[in-house]
C-alpha cells in the first residue's frame, strides 16, 4: 500500500505517530494512547479491526473517542520512551496490540493509566498479570496463544510433507519469550517424528535474507516461521524468498497464505485486534482491568494456498484439504 493511501487510511495529512495530533479532543474526549512496537504501514487491516471493536462498545474515533498514536517501527528499545510520552499526554488508557515488549513498557510506564495489551504468548509468564482470572493491578487484555502453537504447526508440516526429516524455524532472537516457546515446543515435536531443527536467527531485512540463504547449505525440507511484528511486517518479503528458494514453509497467520505463502494455521489476528478494541472500550466506560479476566484465542484457522503448492510441485492430502478453514486456488 503506498503511504499516502496508508495515511488517508488513518484520516489524517500527518505522519501515523502523530495523526490524533491534527485534530485537538474536545476537553471531555478521552484519548487512547495506541502503542505499537512494529511499523503501521503493515497494520492496516487490524487498526481498521481494532476501530470496529471499540466501535462495538460505543467509541467512535473523532466522535467521542480519539486515538494518539507512537510506533517503535521495530526499534524495541524506543518503547519505554515512547509510552512515557503518552503517559505524560494524560491519556485514559494505553493499548499495546501484537507486542509482549510494547505492553511491558506501558506497564512500567504507569501504574494507574489502564493497560489494554493483545499478545501472542502467555501474559503471566512475560509478567503482565498475576494469573488469567484476576489479572490484578492495571494491566489486562487479549491474548492469542501464537507462542503456543509450534507442536500443531510442525505436525501439519509432517502431515503435508510427511518424508521431511530436516526442519528449520525462522525465530526473531530479540522477541525472547515467544522465540523461546516456538523453539523449545517445535524442537520437542520435530524430534518426536525422528526428524532434526535447524533454529535461524533473524531480527533485521539482512538476517532473515541470510536466514534463507542458510536454508539450501543446511538441506532443510521446510520452514516454520515464528510470530511476531518483525516477521508479520515483513511478510511479503518471507513469503517470496519461501518461493525463491521453492521452501515449503508454515506461517502463523492466514495473511501469509492471502499473499502466496503456503500454509498458515494459527489464531485469527484480525479477531484478536477487534476483542483488544471491546475491551479499550470497556475501560474507557469505567471497568477496572482487574476485574476483566484476560482473554484467550478459541478460534483457530487453518489455511492453504494450492496455487503455491502446484508452483511447488507438491499435493495436498485430501485429508488436510478437507480441513481447511480456507482454500487459496
Amino acid at each position: 500500500m503506498k503511504r499516502r493511501e496508508f495515511i488517508t487510511l488513518l484520516g489524517g495529512a500527518a505522519a501515523w505517530p502523530y495523526t490524533a495530533r491534527a485534530q485537538q479532543p474536545q476537553a471531555t474526549m478521552p484519548v487512547i494512547g495506541y502503542l505499537y512496537a512494529g511499523s503501521p504501514d503493515a497494520s492496516t487491516n487490524l487498526l481498521r479491526a481494532f476501530r470496529k471493536g471499540l466501535n462495538e462498545v460505543g467509541y467512535f474515533e473523532g466522535q467521542n473517542v480519539a486515538i494518539e498514536f507512537r510506533a517503535a517501527y521495530n526499534e524495541f528499545e524506543r518503547l519505554p520512551d515512547l509510552a512515557a510520552d503518552l503517559v505524560r499526554r494524560r491519556v485514559a488508557a494505553i493499548v499495546t496490540p501484537g507486542s509482549v515488549a510494547a505492553a511491558l513498557a506501558a506497564k512500567t510506564a504507569t501504574a494507574t493509566i489502564p493497560v489494554v495489551f493483545g499478545i501472542g504468548t502467555d501474559p503471566v509468564q512475560a509478567g503482565l498479570v498475576t494469573s488469567l482470572n484476576r489479572p490484578g493491578g492495571n494491566v489486562t487484555g487479549v491474548s492469542y496463544m501464537q507462542g503456543e502453537l509450534a507442536a500443531k504447526q510442525v505436525g501439519l508440516l509432517h502431515e503435508l510433507l510427511p518424508e521431511a526429516t530436516r526442519f528449520a524455524v525462522l525465530a526473531n532472537p530479540n522477541n525472547p519469550l515467544v522465540n523461546d516457546s516456538i523453539v523449545t515446543d517445535s524442537r520437542a515435536a520435530v524430534s518426536s517424528i525422528g526428524g532434526h531443527i535447524e533454529v535461524l536467527s533473524a531480527s533485521s531485512n539482512s538476517e532473515i535474507d541470510a536466514a534463507f540463504a542458510n536454508l539450501t547449505g543446511q538441506r532443510c525440507q521446510a520452514l516454520l516461521v515464528s510470530p511476531g511484528p518483525l516477521f508479520g511486517n515483513r511478510r511479503i518479503h518471507i513469503a517470496m524468498l519461501a518461493m525463491r528458494y521453492a521452501m515449503p514453509a508454515m506461517y502463523y497467520d492466514r495473511e501469509f497464505t492471502e499473499i502466496g505463502g503456503l500454509i498458515s494455521y494459527g489464531t485469527s489476528l484480525v479477531d484478536q485486534y477487534r476483542q483488544t478494541g471491546i475491551y479499550t472500550g470497556r475501560v474507557l466506560r469505567g471497568e477496572r482491568p482487574t476485574d476483566l479476566p484476560v482473554q484467550r484465542a478459541t478460534k483457530f484457522e487453518l489455511a492453504i494456498n494450492v496455487q503455491t503448492a502446484k508452483t511447488l510441485g507438491l499435493t495436498i492430502p485430501p485429508t488436510l484439504l478437507a480441513r481447511a478453514d480456507e482454500v487459496i486456488e
